[in-house]
């Protein structure tokens, strides 16, 4: 029996949150003990990213040392530089005779105009958010409106911090984090029903399953914002020992969770994002089939992160701030 649900039931892993309730804006990083084998696909119209050529499996860089999420937009970026500065004083990184560089990269969504005050001064706070989220980073950690999901929405409701976490039929566990600000929904027209509502295990976003049907109406688009609005960003991580292409593509196969949790997704207006991470030493039982398996269950392990980052979301307390899904239906 998994011992949390999250990203963290794989050893080694640690997460923080930093982030600023009146800002509404913060900064999610997943940290490493020990360097990774990682990789990243794009497929959103409008990412926003930061060490993503790297990870290219031709590049030369073979292990990271964390992940940042952030809020924010273009200003989240700094949130990397302060976790290099963490990890730089923990004497982590990649050594290049006396130097020694962490490997930090990062994706950032957009939450500039959602209510919160971001007359910050010269400089963002996001530098100082990446440090203390990567200091205070541990195994359990909040879900919803906390870190990078603190500011982040949707088509039709709240956004926020989702995770989880499955095994495959041999052991390996596979644990997935996602931020979830889509330009689409999560919930089958005006109902409380996910769209990864198949995917769901032991009531975890509700239990409310499948709607009865699906109308003609359910399935019209509904999108919010404009095209810098948006963007779901996500770790996808596992216990089995993988190459970097194959770390390539196990997020290749995790992006499918998001299209099954989020509709529509990786539209023009998205940035969406996917890392991957390998830290175990378990091998696959075969690199075809085991590799196949092992996506599938990271794409369902994603949608059932997607929807939980919803479901376990609180409202921002502006005027105007769009609902939770535990104020629309929860009863």
């Amino acid at each position: 029996m998994r011992a949390r649900n999250l990203i963290t039931d794989i050893p080694g892993i640690r997460v923080g949150h930093a982030a600023d309730a009146a800002l509404a804006s913060g900064t999610t990083v997943v940290v490493f003990d020990t360097p990774v084998t990682a990789s990243v696909d794009v497929r959103g119209g409008g990412p926003g990213t930061r060490e993503t050529a790297l990870l290219d499996p031709a590049q030369t860089v073979e292990g990271i040392d964390a992940i940042v999420l952030s809020g924010g937009s273009a200003f989240g970026l700094d949130a990397a530089s302060g976790v290099q500065a963490w990890l730089r004083e923990q004497g982590r990184g990649f050594r290049i005779r006396d130097a020694v560089v962490p490997i930090v990269p990062a994706a950032i969504m957009f939450d500039l105009i959602n209510g919160g005050d971001k007359n910050w001064g010269r400089y963002p706070p996001y530098r100082d958010f990446g440090y203390a989220a990567a200091a205070g980073a541990g195994a359990d950690f909040a879900l919803g409106s906390a870190g990078a999901g603190l500011g982040a929405t949707t088509a039709t409701l709240k956004g926020g911090v989702g995770s989880a976490s499955a095994q495959t039929h041999g052991g390996i566990t596979v644990g997935a984090l996602v931020v979830v600000n889509a330009v689409g929904t999560t919930t089958i027209g005006d109902g409380p029903h996910f769209w990864a509502a198949p995917f769901e295990q032991n009531g975890e976003f509700g239990g409310r399953g499948w709607p009865p049907q699906i109308s003609a109406a359910d399935l019209t688009i509904r999108a919010k914002g404009g095209p810098q609005e948006n963007t779901t960003i996500a770790v996808i991580a596992t216990d089995a020992r993988l190459t970097k292409a194959q770390c390539n593509r196990l997020a290749v196969m995790a992006q499918d969770g998001l299209a099954r949790a989020i509709y529509p997704v990786h539209t023009p207006l998205d940035g969406d994002v996917v890392f991957s991470a390998a830290m175990g030493d378990k091998p696959l039982a075969d690199p075809h089939y085991g590799m196949a398996e092992l996506g599938m269950i990271a794409a369902n392990t994603m949608a059932r992160a997607v929807a939980r980052g919803i479901y376990e979301a609180t409202a921002l307390p502006f005027a105007g701030a769009v609902a939770s899904w535990k104020q629309k239906f929860a009863r």
